[in-house]
């Protein structure tokens, strides 16, 4: 299990790198180990990135949790970060290198779909507590839900992020200080 972790820790930093170019030489060498020791654990180059993207995605969900545990957040700033959670190690990520995913990895582009679109139950939950507590105004959630998912879809589809040089992660704050902060109550007066 450890070397499997090793491997698409060495995965992602290589990738941040080089994009989908790398080689498997290029991780070899990033992690020290012979290819034949990689293809022990992952088959090719598809499946690395099929499982790293799963890796990613728990690890967003861990992050998730830390936020959900931090007694010193209200409602509505964990709804915030819940929303535009990145884990810590990975907020150098190039992720507009995905990207290219969709042509030269149709089965894992649409892993990063299927995961963007479930995993909400915990920012479906804050959001009506936010809700109930009047910190949020009443609105549809899944307009919410699907507002965010077609905003990094979009991300990953096309190269808007790219050609306006913007990094993923301060769009990814961008997108979702747009949104809380449109779907926070109002003051009346």
């Amino acid at each position: 299990m450890e070397l499997r972790r090793s491997i698409l820790e060495g995965t992602i930093a290589v990738f941040n790198r080089k994009g989908l170019k790398f080689t498997m030489d290029d991780l070899a060498r990033q992690l020290g180990i012979s290819k034949k020791t990689i293809y022990t654990v992952f088959d090719g180059k598809e499946a690395l990135f099929f499982h790293m993207v799963d890796y990613l995605f728990d690890s967003i969900k861990e992050s998730e949790r830390q936020v959900m545990e931090d007694e010193s957040l209200d409602t509505l700033e964990k709804v915030r970060r819940i929303m535009s959670v990145l884990p810590e190690g990975y907020r150098n990520i190039d992720f507009r290198q995905l990207y290219p995913l969709k042509e030269k990895y149709p089965a894992t582009y649409a892993r990063v779909q299927e995961r963007l679109e479930t995993g909400w139950e915990t920012t479906i939950a804050l959001i009506e507590q936010g809700m109930r507590e009047g910190v949020i105004r009443p609105v549809e959630i899944p307009l919410v839900k699907l507002m965010l998912e077609a905003a990094l879809e979009q991300f990953f589809q096309s190269d808007i992020l790219i050609r306006n040089n913007i990094p993923y992660s301060d769009a990814l704050e961008q997108v979702v200080d747009i949104l809380v902060d449109g779907i926070a109550a109002r003051e009346t007066g």
